[in-house]
């Protein structure tokens, strides 16, 4: 039986501007999800999909007709697993070429709600199963900047850069001597990625200046000693990306009374933020009905 693993991910810096070439720290996280292939007596793949409950919340069989994968059911997450598979074919002409009968099973470590990769941790397990570039098969799968394929391979916080359309990943230090006073909090909704990028994309404005300040920040950000500094500098990036996407920060549209900061992490709107505060805000934001609350040492690998 061959076993692949990813980690999940979180953007800590430069959402949104990662597109356009901004430096962005982001940190991969301790839940993530698996990829476990063995022979089966059927021809064809049986695959099946177990979320963290260990639940099956997808199963299919595919079959191939003419080299191509189709699966048995056809609905939106049967045809994207076997779209995934068959551009994996493309790119590498021998994976799967004898068509032998496989089991094929996944397992998240994480809800599928939370928003820390259930998509590109299978992207990165399915590319490092097929042996091919993990960031080609996001490209002609999903899309995106490509930070959480480089998350999903490495065990330490990262630099992630787009030079024109070439990955630079970069490992960093990052270790708060404060981490203890960092959470991360979900908001009991799930954003699509994809919607996000579309609405940022469709602001065709000049972001130099907003890059050059995201990435100070990204730099300062690995050098900070102080939680106020750290606070200053995150309520500064909450700033420049409120006034590129024209929505109000997280703080100001639903913890307005909130005594900390905090920052929306990669599509706004949805899925984890990180709040940094003097005290446990566990039971603030349990009243406010966000029952979610990791701290890093929890969250972070």
């Amino acid at each position: 039986m061959d076993t692949f693993y990813s980690h999940g991910k979180l953007l800590i810096t430069a959402e949104y501007l990662v597109l356009n070439g901004a430096e962005a720290l982001a940190l991969p996280t301790k839940f993530g999800q698996s990829l476990t292939v063995e022979p089966h007596a059927d021809a064809g793949i049986h695959w099946q999909s177990f979320n963290s409950e260990n639940e099956i919340w997808l199963e299919t069989h595919l079959s191939y007709n003419n080299q191509t994968l189709v699966p048995d059911i056809e609905n939106e997450l049967t045809l994207r697993l076997a779209s995934i598979l068959n551009v994996a074919k493309q790119l590498n002409p021998n994976f799967l070429k004898h068509e032998k009968g496989l089991s094929v099973k996944t397992y998240l470590d994480f809800p599928t709600n939370w928003g820390l990769g259930t998509s590109s941790t299978l992207i990165n397990n399915i590319a490092n199963w097929a042996e091919v570039n993990p960031y080609k098969l996001l490209g002609l799968t999903f899309g995106g900047s490509g930070y959480d394929i480089a998350c999903a391979s490495n065990d330490t916080p990262i630099t992630y850069k787009l030079d024109e359309t070439k990955p630079i990943v970069k490992a960093v230090s990052f270790k708060p001597s404060f981490s203890e006073h960092i959470y991360f909090v979900h908001l009991n909704i799930k954003q699509n990625s994809r919607d996000g990028i579309t609405h940022y994309k469709s602001n065709r404005s000049d972001k130099s200046e907003a890059i050059k300040a995201a990435n100070a920040i990204t730099e300062a950000l690995l050098t900070c000693i102080d939680l106020n500094a750290f606070n200053t500098l995150i309520n500064a990036h909450e700033a420049i990306i409120a006034d590129i996407v024209k929505l109000d920060p997280v703080k100001a549209n639903l913890f307005t009374d909130f005594k900390g900061s905090i920052k929306s992490l990669g599509a706004w709107g949805g899925d984890f933020v990180m709040v940094a505060s003097v005290e446990d805000p566990t039971d603030y934001f349990k009243q406010k009905g966000y029952l979610t609350i990791l701290s890093y040492q929890d969250m972070i690998l």
